[in-house]
């Protein structure tokens, strides 16, 4: 496997989360050289580089840039989702612990291209240690001018920008960007309906652009090496590196930086040492708990980037890869992803709300072997009766695993299944047994 390719977001560096050590190996040089374009040349190199964003939907970054409206009759602001909520997806995390000033050159980079006020990170409410050192980062980045007041001195422009980190509040749905902008103005973590869209009305009623963790933390090395050369790196049409999480039943679990288009089969058997106790894959899920999964003999010629995927049913998403071996259940683990969105789900849709609920009540049928081959049908129509009817995405993300099991491992749900057969029940006159006829019921 070549592995000949510039490391973007976690580069070989010891200590590189210290502030001096960023410093001296380039840090910020390239926000100072970029506040010699204009901001509109900034978006543009961002809209070349074809960069995609990270955090599970896949959108154009540069264009989701040019959205923001021109101007500063406004104040417009920056949210940057570290939310990282999704079963699976670890990824964000490493950057707040080793990389954290890199996230914050690329702030400064983006706000500068939109003409942002302020930037809000928002991470996840139980990645406590985390927050603390994303704030740790931008103290020391504050006290040696590179963000707030004193950029004026530090970098020789009129441009200045505040950041600040706010702490999730602790629910899954705040990953989505209009629950995160309703968490952070401190109200519940409800989905905005859409249009108006954040470029429009954001934060308190402001233009915002919401950006992944991951997406943002690429911006300074696409200047470093060109857009040009970003293009050369990983799949055609989905540029760049992705730090894969990987987890499950893998010898070497963790997260890697490789390109784009990867074969999945290199990075479970070269990168991650093959799976536990040499046994067999049965199924992967490629991009997250809320991706449909793979069979065997998909992963053995499906490449992670979008547009692969995309062919075979699934989805890159966050790029958390769970493999499961030959002996897992896929049945509870079908019940305990249902579990989770069930759980997760706000309440405000009803095909959310009541949807998920009949999902994992029927798979609890299913376990319990009290269940027929109709609730296996049932289970595929409810997800599919969820998908695209809620305002936002986690309808889809609770349908999607759960369809995609139930469709391409449905021998595995007709083993915990009873016989689906008629019995006969007697008929009853007058508190008597009547011999003579009987009535039969399908039994439900």
């Amino acid at each position: 496997m070549n592995m000949n390719f510039p490391k973007l977001v976690l580069p070989d560096i010891v200590d590189l989360s210290n502030i001096d050590v960023y410093i001296a190996n380039g840090g910020y040089e390239m926000y100072r050289q970029i506040i010699k374009l204009t901001p509109d040349e900034v978006t543009n190199e961002v809209k070349k580089s074809r960069l995609r964003g990270r955090g599970g939907a896949g959108f154009p970054t540069g264009l989701k840039w040019t959205f923001m409206p021109k101007g500063n009759d406004k104040p417009k602001y920056l949210a940057v989702n570290g939310d990282e909520s999704e079963p699976g997806s670890f990824k964000d995390r490493q950057i707040f612990e080793h990389n954290p000033h890199q996230l914050i050159e690329g702030i400064l980079i983006a706000g500068y291209a939109m003409g942002m006020k302020a930037a809000y990170i928002y991470i996840r409410g139980e990645y406590h240690r985390w927050v603390k050192l994303m704030q740790k980062a931008i103290d020391d980045a504050y006290s040696r001018g590179f963000i707030g007041t004193k950029m004026k001195d530090t970098f020789g422009n009129e441009y200045t920008m505040d950041i600040y980190v706010h702490k999730g509040a602790g629910a899954y749905i705040c990953g989505e960007e209009t629950s995160l902008m309703n968490s952070i103005e401190g109200w519940r973590g409800y989905p905005r309906y859409k249009p108006p869209f954040p470029a429009q009305f954001g934060l308190w009623g402001m233009p915002t652009t919401v950006n992944n963790v991951e997406t943002i933390t690429n911006v300074p090395a696409i200047f470093k090496i060109t857009a040009d050369e970003y293009l050369k790196i990983g799949a055609t049409t989905h540029p760049g590196t992705l730090l894969f999480g990987v987890s499950g039943h893998i010898n070497k679990p963790g997260v890697y930086e490789l390109p784009t288009g990867t074969p999945l089969k290199e990075i479970i058997y070269n990168v991650c040492d093959g799976v536990l106790n040499g046994k067999k894959i049965k199924a992967v899920i490629p991009g997250g708990s809320s991706m449909p999964p793979l069979t065997a003999e998909e992963v053995e010629v499906a490449l992670m980037d979008e547009d692969s995927l995309a062919k075979m049913g699934t989805h890159i998403g966050t790029g958390g890869i769970m493999v499961m071996d030959e002996d897992t259940d896929l049945v509870k683990i079908t019940k305990r992803i249902a579990h989770f969105y069930h759980h997760e789900s706000c309440g405000q849709c009803t095909p959310c709300r009541e949807g998920t609920g009949w999902m994992e009540k029927i798979l609890d049928r299913i376990l319990k072997s009290e269940a027929t081959s109709k609730d296996l049908d049932l289970l595929v129509s409810v997800a599919n009766n969820i998908e695209g009817r809620t305002i936002c995405a986690l309808g889809d993300a609770a349908a999607w695993p759960v369809r995609g099991f139930v469709t391409k491992f449905r021998d595995e749900f007709e083993k915990r299944i009873k016989p689906d057969h008629s019995f006969v029940a007697p008929n009853v006159v007058h508190g008597r047994r009547n011999t003579a006829s009987t009535l039969v019921f399908k039994e439900i």
